[in-house]
């Protein structure tokens, strides 16, 4: 059998579209102008084609070769709002959501998670009185209100769906979250942003970081700093000669009790050897880059050694 293959790709083209490319698009697939291919023994020959390159495509890391086909991002509520304390920043929902785009354009599946720490904190709930358990649901909300705005930002530059799944009931503006109806979105094309926490008090938006990345399969977790490049060695507000990490593996941060997140959240990581990428967010492309394979900021991982950046 002889069959001849060649091809251009196109992203967003719409000439002479057949319908089974609508059908790809429409699924989440950047659209290609796939294939002539000579094949005697099969009737339907551009559809063969079609399968032959995602295959291909898939079996070698996508069609950008990018380093991970589905990753969780996690951001405070810090980067919505900015220099100030509380509230939102246009232009700061402005970075995050160019920022996130760029990773989708890769071809990269994508969920989110953020805090909502520029809504309300904790030591706001202790100077009220405010008992533990009130507070952090006071902060679950928080993290629904911003996960809101996040997707509205989101649908202002996109197309693509952009879902919102609670660990809390708010069905009138949000879905519940159901493991297995995430993973389906994210195979999709959809961007889900994962809100609520865990549903339950006593935890921070660090660990249903870590849970939810594990449970949706995630290939990688990318921990967003503000104006921090990474993980050093010592507070730099106190030592402004602290060293950054290039690479640290998990048993390195915890032998130098090294701040990255929660304790628990990072032990779960730990576990199900989830690399955690640590970087500057308020360094345009810093996050794209990380995905197409550059080492910016700290990687943590079970591959990787103590190195000095």
């Amino acid at each position: 059998m002889l069959i001849f293959l060649y091809g251009f790709f196109t992203i967003g083209g719409n000439q002479d579209k057949k319908e089974w490319e609508y059908e790809l698009e429409a699924e989440g697939e950047p659209f290609v102008r796939y294939f002539i291919i000579i094949c005697p023994f099969h009737k339907n020959t551009k559809a063969f084609a079609a399968l032959v390159f995602f295959y291909f495509a898939n079996f070698y890391g996508g069609v950008g070769m990018t380093r991970y086909k589905r990753v969780m991002i996690k951001l405070s509520g810090g980067a919505v709002a900015g220099s100030s304390e509380f509230g939102f920043a246009p232009d700061r929902l402005e970075h995050i959501a160019s920022e996130v785009m760029s990773v989708v354009e890769l071809g990269i599946e994508v969920s989110i998670v953020i805090g909502g720490g520029n809504i309300f904190r904790g030591n706001m709930a202790e100077s009220w009185g405010i008992e533990r358990a009130e507070a952090d649901n006071i902060g679950t909300l928080a993290t629904v209100i911003n996960s809101l705005m996040l997707r509205g930002v989101l649908k202002a530059k996109t197309d693509k769906e952009v879902r919102v799944m609670t660990a809390v009931p708010v069905t009138s503006v949000a879905e519940p979250y159901i493991r297995l109806r995430a993973i389906h979105h994210l195979e999709k094309g959809y961007i889900v942003i994962f809100a609520g926490g865990n549903g339950q008090p006593y935890v921070t938006t660090d660990y249903p970081s870590v849970q939810r990345a594990i449970e949706v399969n995630c290939d990688a977790l990318l921990v967003a700093k503000q104006g921090v490049d990474g993980v050093l060695e010592a507070d730099p507000r106190t030592n402004k000669d602290a060293r950054k990490f290039a690479s640290l593996h998990y048993n390195d941060v915890i032998q130098h009790n090294l701040r990255v997140m929660d304790q628990s959240a990072f032990i779960l990581a730990r576990d199900f050897r989830l690399p955690i990428h640590v970087f500057n967010f308020d360094r345009p492309g810093t996050m794209r880059d990380i995905c197409e394979g550059q080492n910016n900021g700290t990687l943590i991982s079970e591959e990787s050694i103590l190195q000095f950046d």
